[in-house]
């Protein structure tokens, strides 16, 4: 029998609610995985989990902080749960799920996919899940709770943008556009798409009118048109913005290869406007960013200060 499982002089010094917590917790279960760094409102945080933590945030590619700043994040994440919960903003675990499977398909991967890359560096998948749910849920609460004063104001960004050297009557566009695809089953040979494209190219020299997109689409087998779809500038990147302002109205964009088939899009219509423009936009972006983050980090200070934070063998 090793000593490494008896209490010690510092464990027999706990209350007796976090002893029994470290004995429940001892069975069958390495010693490192369940020593408690912090109670957080009567639930631990461990040393496990700080070094998971380490684990993840070094898997990502950013530098690794101290212990003690993980150790805040895992603290900030418990405080954060714990005040969204009193104001009924809990998200479910398929939720969670959702959002961890989302994060896998922007990195090119399926959730088993980067649930297996998690595990083979040694981390749980339940490490990020728990650091998605807190973004998630005091996003979810400060936008909520928060959401008269996070707005900005006309008067405001067109100042701002003025002071920038920019002008906020600049030109912008508002387009009016139908998409279209020439469908593909997923599978086909290269050639059958070849020969939707040659198809597509075809159409172009036709259509000039969306009345006519209309006409030609739905009556085409294996070809669908949809509902008229209205963006300004500021909606669009630059890249569409310039392939809209080269294409005649009423006629098709380029055609584009795509998961569902080949597609374009029918340009109905596109007039001047100065409700938005990309530096109005970008501006008043970045203006409510400001005051989000400022919001956050004065609401989370106080969620802190109220909550109970013991530190069962001194920081």
């Amino acid at each position: 029998m090793t000593t490494a499982w008896l209490p010690t002089r510092r464990t027999s010094l706990l209350p007796s609610s976090l002893l029994a917590l470290v004995l429940l917790l001892g069975g069958g279960v390495p010693l490192y995985a369940q020593t408690i760094a912090v109670m957080v409102n009567g639930e631990p945080i461990t040393n496990f989990d700080i070094e998971q933590r380490v684990k993840l945030n070094t898997l990502s590619g950013a530098k690794a902080p101290d212990r003690k700043a993980i150790l805040d994040e895992l603290i900030d994440e418990k405080v954060k749960i714990k005040e969204a919960k009193k104001f009924g903003v809990d998200p479910s675990a398929s939720d969670v799920d959702q959002s961890f499977n989302g994060m896998a398909q922007r990195m090119r991967l399926s959730g088993d996919q980067l649930t297996k890359v998690l595990e083979s560096k040694g981390i749980r998948p339940d490490t990020l899940r728990q650091r998605i749910k807190a973004d998630m849920v005091w996003s979810n609460l400060v936008r909520g709770r928060f959401k008269e004063s996070l707005q900005v104001g006309e008067k405001d960004v067109a100042a701002a943008v003025k002071e920038a050297g920019g002008s906020a009557e600049a030109e912008a566009f508002e387009y009016r556009m139908q998409p279209v695809v020439l469908i593909v089953p997923r599978g086909a040979p290269q050639s059958e798409y070849d020969a939707r494209r040659k198809e597509a190219e075809s159409l172009r020299e036709r259509v000039t009118s969306c009345e006519e997109a209309n006409s030609y689409f739905k009556s085409m087998r294996n070809a669908a048109i949809r509902e008229i779809v209205v963006k300004t500038s500021a909606d669009l990147p630059q890249a569409l913005r310039d392939i809209l302002d080269k294409t005649a109205i009423g006629h098709l964009t380029a055609p584009e290869v795509t998961k569902q088939g080949v597609e374009m899009v029918a340009l109905c219509g596109r007039k001047a406007t100065t409700v938005d423009t990309p530096k109005k936009r970008e501006v008043r972006d970045k203006m409510y960013v400001q005051k989000y983050e400022a919001k956050s980090k004065a609401y989370l200070a106080e969620v802190r200060k109220a909550a109970m934070i013991e530190y069962p063998g001194g920081r």
